[in-house]
């Protein structure tokens, strides 16, 4: 319980969405993260009546309490396939990020069922960092993530490189743009994704703003495209997305792509240095499918 609250808290970054998510009360949860803080040694979280954030030790702890989890949940995987009495049966625990292509993966996943029969396919959200970590440990078998410093000890893949799409009220000034610059954008309230859970995106979205001299005013973060749609909808300001993640055409909303340098992100397939031949597969596929859609 405690690594599944600390995980969601950080997440969300609220101890009320934590709580819903998980199912649980919210003195729960926050007794939970104390429970875990005292173990540890060190507090998780900064918190005040207004806001949550992680603290340092939060903040480099997030990637194994993701792996740890994984690692978790393929156990409870393989012991209720033992216990059923089809022991023979492996495990592939998929990780993707958010924002990622999610579709692609779905187009992929009967494909490997029906090469794999005796498999155990296990998707599982997790941001790319906590990915390399779980890779490394063999937690997870593959995953689908955003490009980021450091990949050493995995293989990584170009699935795709996405472009920076802004979501603009059809009434905004900007709107009639046929491409957005970062500097456009540099005196205008921005919402995207929260870093913890896309630092890659967020990064070389900051470079895009850095390079054109501009700045980045980031004053909302959600989970989802949906949620950055409607806070953009409500006149919070304009949304920063990433071309994959939009399934639909927001309605009332204009999609515009960001134009200059640094303004695309490279989606990457991720899998261990001695990868088994099911995650191979599902590379392989998922590579094949990326470059069909091309």
């Amino acid at each position: 319980m405690e690594l599944e609250a600390f995980v969601a808290v950080a997440e969300e970054l609220h101890f009320g969405r934590a709580a819903t998510r998980l199912h649980r009360g919210q003195p729960t949860v926050s007794e939970a993260i104390k429970r875990l803080e005292n173990s540890l040694g060190g507090r998780l979280f900064h918190r005040t009546s207004r806001r949550v954030a992680l603290t340092d030790l939060g903040e480099a702890l997030l990637p194994d309490a993701h792996a740890a989890l994984a690692q978790l949940r393929r156990f409870q995987q393989r012991g209720r396939s033992l216990a059923a009495g089809i022991g023979s049966r492996r495990t592939l625990v998929v990780a993707h990020a958010q924002y990622t292509d999610h579709q692609l993966l779905l187009r992929c996943l009967p494909q490997l069922r029906v090469r794999f029969p005796d498999v155990t396919i296990v998707p599982q959200a997790m941001p790319t960092t906590a990915q390399l970590t779980a890779l490394r440990s063999d937690a997870i078998g593959l995953g689908i993530g955003w490009a980021t410093g450091d990949v050493t000890g995995v293989r990584a893949r170009v699935l795709s490189t996405e472009r920076f799409m802004a979501l603009v009220p059809m009434t905004h000034p900007l709107a009639g743009h046929a491409e957005l610059s970062a500097s456009e954008l540099s005196t205008t309230g921005l919402l995207t994704w929260p870093h913890q859970i896309n630092s890659g995106l967020c990064d070389r979205l900051l470079s895009a703003f850095h390079i054109s001299g501009a700045d980045l005013r980031i004053i909302q973060t959600a989970d989802s495209v949906r949620d950055i749609a409607a806070h953009v909808a409500a006149g919070t300001g304009i949304g920063i997305t990433v071309e994959s993640a939009l399934d639909h055409q927001p309605p009332g909303l204009r999609v515009i792509p960001l134009a200059g340098p640094s303004t695309t992100a490279d989606q990457l397939v991720l899998t261990a240095a001695e990868p088994p031949d099911t995650a191979m597969a599902l590379r392989d596929l998922l590579l094949h499918t990326a470059a069909q859609e091309l």
